[in-house]
Order: C-alpha cells, then structure tokens, then sequence
C-alpha cells in the first residue's frame, strides 16, 4: 500500500579505493558528497484505490571498478555470507516501517523499539540509509524496496541495476551489518489504476537485478520479490481465482522466476479496504470471530474475508502451475481513526485475530494445515504526512501512533503479552497552541484551512477521534497541529492573535492533542527524497 519511498545512500565515491566493511560500506570522505543526504521525495500509494508513495537517496559511484576492489568484494561477501547463520528463521510476524510522518523518531529509537516487542522481520519502503545503519547488529531481518518510478531505468540498465545494488544492499551486507533478505522490486505495479504504465518494467528489472546481485555474490542470500495488491487477481468464489486476462502473461514470467530463484509471492490485502469501498460488504466478514454472511464454496465455507482472499490467490496461482508456491503477506491491518470503522476496538479485534488465526497453524479451506506464512503488519508507526486521497485513514495504521506509544494491547505472539511503548523519545515542552477565548472567532475559516493543509487534521473528520470536541475544540486542534508541525516557533500560534499557548493539555477524551518529537531529520523531508530519485537517474545518465 503504501508508502513507499526510496532512498539511497548518496556520495562520490572512488571505487578505486579498496571497500571498507564500516557501518557506511564504502568509504569515503564527507567532502565526497554531492547530494544532500537528508530529503525525501513522496509519491502516493493506493491499495485497491490507493496510489503508492517512494522516496529517498542516492549516492554517486562510477561504474568502473578495479580488479583489486572487486577481489575486495567478493572476499567481503564471502565473509558475509559465511557469517549470518544461512537457515531461514521460522515464519513469523513482521511490520511495516513507513517513514512518510511530520515528526519521525530517531532510526536507533525505532529499531529499540522493534527488539523491545521482539519483532524479528521488518518491511522499509526504500533504502533509507539512516534506517539501515540503525538495523546494523540487530538480528532484524530486512526487507527493502524500489520505488515503481525506478522501475523503467533498472530494467533497461544492467549498470543501473549493479549501481543500485552496491548503493543499497552490498554495502550493508556486511559483518555485523543489516540483514537484508529480501528486495521489493516495485510496489503493488500492477494496481489497476496506474492503467499498465509500470506493467512492462517488472520482469526486465527483476532479471537484471538478479544478474547484479549474482556479480556481487548475493544471489543465494537475498532474494527479490514484487508485493502485488489482491486487485492483480479476481473471481466470484475463491476456488475461481485468476489473475486479470491482461496480467496472464506476465504473472506465468513472474512467478517461474520467483520459482526458480526460491522467491515467496507477496501480497497485500486489506480487508478493511473492501469494507470501506462497498457498502454491501457484510461488516462481521471482515473479522475473524464468525460472521452471519459465510462464503460457501461448494465444500468449503469462508467465514472471513483473510482466507476468501488468500485461497484467491492460491488458486489462481495453481492455474499457472504454482499452487504451492509459497505465500507472505506484505502488508495487512486496520486504522485507527479518520473514519467510521477506523478505530482502536476495531483495529485491535482485526489484527489480534489475524495474529491468532495464521499462527494457529490452521491455514486455509485451498490450503489445509498450512504452517504459519510471515506476515508484515501495515503498519508500525502512524504516518501523518501520507497522502489522504484514498481517505483520511491513509495517516492512522500504526499499531502505534508517530511517538512509538502502543495505541492499544496487541499480543504479537512473540514473547511479549502486550506492546511495549517505545523508549527515550525526546518530545517538545508540553505546551499547546489552543484557539483564544477572548477572542472573536468567526473569521477564522481561513486560518483553519491554512493550518490543515499543512499539519495533520484527519481526526477532525465524521468518524475521527476528534470529531465531537465542538467547533471551538475544532479549532484548536487545527491550530495545535500547525504549531507542533513548525515545531513550536511561536509565531506559528499567533493566528492573527486568534490563537495563545497553553501549558494546559487540550485533550478530550480519546481526542489527543499531540506534542511533537524533536527530529533533526523532518526539514527537507519531501526535498530529500525528491533529490534521491533525480540523483540517481543522473548518475545513471552519466553512466550509460
């Protein structure tokens, strides 16, 4: 669904100078640097009606090596893959970690907080060098990703492809590095309404992909993949499942090479999606305590629309040849807030049933006594500058909200009975900006507009969380929002004097008026990644 930035590590770099295995990878000196390591750039994602969002950076390397660099190399990735213990882990249950917010946490305090809660997989959007360097010696397994706007240069460029590799896997892959394991090529690429336009790239990129992580010797260990969205495949009843006629080809070549190279199929579903875009859609269905509304599929009977979705694909897999293949999910989970059904006791049933359903080793009526597939829940952290056209949901699925606090008890199966809040965060003073009550407040229609177009006021909406506060307690959630995102500045609360600070919390109820984190990384957020996509097109324009 989501989110999904790219971002590379970014600096000129002489490959004539012998690879150094440091926490960087190659080395190189801070002067070396030639694009601005701190922007991310945001496109959008849908899922179902969702479009994807990509990000980050690149750094500059010539694509001549010496022999005595790649000899380098290879003594390295050897080192490497005799050093992590090569037998996959058990399946298990994963996150997704989005980074599209206003105020992010530290990468260091992020993956604390993934050991804390013992989650050993974790799904990034991109290559976000920051994210990678904190994920060093964790024993997190990781998958990273390439945007669907890069897609058109790596599949035309095998030289584009070795640039990309080095810049984002080998030079992490190192002794006490991060553990990649898998590359997301893409995002959801086949999504109806990008109407084909990235449909071409996938299998090109893939193969020569492939071919760049066979030259640095990773070929066995890291292992691409392509997170489809559940629209690449239809049908009336499960057992009917196919791909869409347009996509027959291309999935027939994309999962022989997932076959071959002992790739999983990745898929995204979103039950919640369906519920939201169909009104008919039996409510009950869409969780996993029983529903009134059942799927009878001559012997088999769905009673939640996981397994429904799930045995979908698996028969439209076996269609091709593949019923076997093995399945992970890439993205599934609930929101919070924004809108009706978007809420904590909602979100809490749905992924605390999933969690129990898939680890109950039951697996599905198309695939019986199934063990356990890995899972990665959308999300980790609430994202509050994702773009909100598929809805004003798009910004709250965290299983914890933008400060790293459990929004709600949620047993992962994994040691801990409940979440345990993210430690260290370092917030602003505790002091609001709140609308003034000496103040007349009917020209203030603008200011709102103003304040929400920037900050984050999706709980505002019918069905938030802060949608009963009144038209007063409106108004200083909007102006509250604003203030924090300019992290505290105090002419961000003047408002035409229609605003004052506060050291009152504001709050009502399940209505929190946040404050925010401090972050040396939120200025330049959109710039960063903007400049990441240019730099590496430059590079490979020069290259070629």
């Amino acid at each position: 669904m989501k989110e999904l930035p790219l971002r590379e590590a970014h600096c000129n770099v002489n490959e004539n100078e012998p690879f150094n295995p440091v926490p960087g990878g190659w080395s190189c000196s801070e002067e070396a640097s030639n694009c601005s390591a701190e922007s991310p750039f945001l496109f959008f994602d849908f899922e179902l009606e969702k479009m994807p969002q990509a990000n980050r950076r690149n750094r500059r390397i010539s694509s001549t090596s010496t022999s005595a660099s790649a000899t380098s190399i290879i003594v390295i990735t050897t080192t490497l893959l005799l050093s992590f213990s090569l037998p996959m882990t058990e399946s298990a249950i994963g996150v997704n970690w989005g980074s599209v917010s206003s105020h992010k946490l530290k990468p260091s305090t992020v993956v604390d907080l993934l050991k804390d809660n013992k989650i050993q997989k974790v799904k990034l959007f991109d290559a976000d060098p920051d994210a990678l360097v904190a994920l060093m010696r964790s024993g997190i397994q990781v998958m990273v990703g390439i945007p669907n706007e890069m897609l058109a240069t790596l599949s035309s460029s095998t030289a584009a492809s070795d640039l990309w590799v080095r810049q984002n896997v080998s030079r992490y892959l190192v002794k006490g590095g991060a553990d990649i394991r898998y590359i997301a090529v893409g995002n959801e690429p086949f999504l109806t309404s990008y109407a084909g336009q990235f449909q071409s790239y996938v299998v090109p990129a893939l193969l020569n992909l492939q071919q760049s992580l066979a030259k640095a010797n990773l070929a066995g260990y890291v292992k691409l993949v392509v997170p489809c969205n559940a629209d690449a495949y239809e049908s009336s009843l499960p057992s009917q499942g196919a791909f869409r006629p347009e996509l027959t080809q291309i999935m027939t070549q994309l999962v022989s090479f997932l076959n071959s190279n002992g790739s999983p199929f990745i898929v995204n579903i979103y039950p919640f999606l369906s519920l939201y875009g169909n009104s008919d859609f039996p409510e009950d269905y869409a969780f996993f305590e029983g529903t009134s509304h059942p799927v009878t599929d001559g012997p088999n009977v769905y009673s939640n629309a996981f397994d429904g979705n799930f045995d979908t694909l698996v028969a439209a897999l076996s269609k091709l040849g593949y019923g076997q293949m093995p399945i992970v999910i890439g993205e599934v989970g609930w929101p919070t807030d924004g809108t009706i059904s978007a809420n904590l006791t909602a979100a809490r049933t749905f992924n605390q049933g999933l969690i129990n359903h898939v680890l109950s080793n039951k697996g599905t009526p198309l695939r019986p006594g199934a063990p356990s597939m890995d899972i990665y829940l959308f999300s980790l952290l609430d994202e509050g500058a994702k773009s909100i056209l598929p809805g004003n949901f798009e910004r709250h699925w965290g299983i914890f909200s933008f400060d790293g606090q459990a929004k709600y008890p949620l047993n992962l199966g994994l040691g801990n009975k409940v979440l345990k809040n993210a430690r260290n965060v370092q917030y602003l003073p505790s002091r609001w900006c709140v609308a003034n009550p000496s103040q007349d407040l009917s020209d203030v229609a603008n200011h709102i507009k103003l304040a929400c177009s920037v900050a984050d006021c999706t709980t505002l909406n019918y069905g938030g969380s802060c949608n009963g506060i009144g038209a007063k307690g409106n108004i200083s959630y909007a102006f509250n929002s604003y203030y924090q995102l300019q992290m505290q500045n105090e002419k961000s609360c003047n408002f035409d004097g229609l605003g004052m600070v506060t050291f009152l919390d504001p709050s009502v109820g399940e209505c929190r008026f946040p404050v925010g984190v401090t972050n040396t990384n939120s200025s330049g957020f959109r710039t960063h990644n903007r400049w990441s996509v240019i730099c590496f097109l430059l590079v490979w324009f020069f290259i070629m």
